[in-house]
């Protein structure tokens, strides 16, 4: 029988963390049982058995991170499962000391204050019986804790990545660094934590952010990223908005923004420019069926999640609308699976609440195109009425900024399907949708 291996758990995802085993060697597995859960930078995974059989081997034991692809466990007959003494060790058992924090590479010359690089990460302290996953052994170092002041809510009291998050958004378990020789600094008042560290000091990134930079790296360098931009006229949008906004709200426990009606005029302009919806992929262009519509959420200025709207095409505004916000809320406090942060065809990054004028996103590959929804404000604007005289009159504008690979179309193609994403904003009948 195959192997079990590491699955892919997001697009820029290259390792997971096994936290648990559902299974021991010599149990049978049906297919589609949960065998395993998985802990990345972005999501929390129960796994399940992708086959029916008997658990054999267990290769990769809890608390231990491998790359995507490693070999997890083997299945196999009854009669192949080794004595029950050779299943891994359980929880309640002596955990090995865990392998020290990596500090960061110390510069080829020497630094001209050793005694402040030499606090750069200050040391974890690892109490007595808790393991700690690789993961969590990161945040711990990068966020300065002390894990004798962490309480753990996961399986046997260990100690998991929510815990640590909570103990870093509430100030809890910031550890004090071990005093130094006599020529250092006074130990008070106690050590800054690294986000506040002196100029010079290296402050390695967290996972998330060294995956989501080598992702964008990779995507700069693969595409020739192109941008342009169309500023559109918002004010039948927001006369709907108006009408609804208060009614919405109390229907949906959530505000009708901006961006179910761009997300909505969206995958009607892609059908008819389908070249938008597609993947480079082996020297060609696969342009895609459905339009299954990634939205950008950031997570508290930590990183990026990329949760998909599947199918959008097929929703109308309000579904959309309900979608978007239920994969947000979830993507912010990390309870998404693995399929809902994969398979984006193409993607909206929405800036606009800090009111940016227009900003040049990075496509995630494989995609061809990314758009980035900017501030909307209200500015004075020239109308026309149906005679053709002018006017002015206080409109709500802003730009839609769109980079796109240069190797899947041409500039002329870009800007026609802005020009028919503008008009459908402008002139599509807003109240029949809601």
């Amino acid at each position: 029988m195959p192997d079990i291996t590491m699955p892919q758990l997001g697009e820029t995802v290259t390792e997971g963390t096994i936290t648990r085993w559902f299974k021991s060697v010599g149990d049978t597995v049906a297919e589609d049982e949960v065998l395993f859960e998985v802990s990345t930078d972005k999501v929390d995974s129960e796994v399940p058995s992708p086959i029916a059989g008997v658990l054999t081997e267990i290769v990769v034991a809890e608390g231990d991170t491998v790359d995507v692809g490693t070999v997890l466990a083997r299945f196999g007959d009854a009669g192949d499962a080794p004595a029950p003494a050779s299943a891994p060790a359980q929880e309640s058992a002596p955990p090995a000391e865990p392998p020290p924090i990596a500090e960061p590479p110390a510069p080829a010359t020497a630094a001209p204050e050793p005694v402040v690089a030499a606090a750069a990460i200050p040391a974890v302290s690892t109490a007595p019986g808790k393991l700690l996953s690789p993961v969590v052994r990161r945040l711990v170092a990068d966020n300065g804790l002390d894990v004798e002041q962490l309480v753990g809510s996961g399986v046997g009291g260990r100690i998991t990545r929510r815990d640590v998050e909570s103990a870093i958004a509430e100030g809890r378990g910031v550890a004090k660094v071990a005093s130094g020789p006599a020529t250092a600094a006074p130990s008070s008042p106690a050590a800054a934590p690294p986000q506040a560290a002196a100029s010079g000091e290296v402050q390695p990134f967290s996972n998330i952010r060294r995956l989501t930079g080598d992702h964008m790296v990779m995507s700069k360098a693969t595409a020739p990223h192109v941008l342009t931009a169309v500023e559109v006229d918002y004010e039948a949008v927001e006369q709907v908005r108006n009408n609804h906004k208060a009614q919405f709200k109390a229907e949906e426990g959530f505000s009708l923004t901006y961006l179910p009606f761009i997300a909505r005029a969206l995958t009607d302009a892609l059908r008819e420019f389908p070249h938008l919806n597609a993947s480079v992929v082996d020297g060609g262009l696969i342009p895609h069926g459905d339009v299954n519509l990634a939205i950008a959420v950031d997570l508290d200025f930590q990183g990026l999640l990329t949760p998909v709207v599947q199918s959008a095409d097929s929703k109308r505004l309000r579904a959309i609308a309900r979608e978007v916000s239920d994969l947000a809320t979830r993507a912010r406090s990390k309870k998404l699976s693995a399929d809902e942060i994969t398979g984006g065809t193409f993607t909206i990054t929405n800036a606009g609440s800090y009111g940016t004028m227009m900003q040049f996103p990075v496509i995630s590959q494989p995609q061809v195109a990314i758009l980035s929804t900017d501030g909307i404000k209200r500015k004075p604007v020239v109308v026309a009425d149906r005679f053709g005289n002018e006017s002015i009159a206080i409109h709500s504008v802003g730009v839609l900024a769109l980079a796109w690979d240069h190797r899947a179309f041409d500039g002329a193609y870009a800007a026609a399907f802005l020009a028919k994403l503008r008009e459908i904003i402008e002139t599509h009948d807003w109240e029949a949708e809601l």
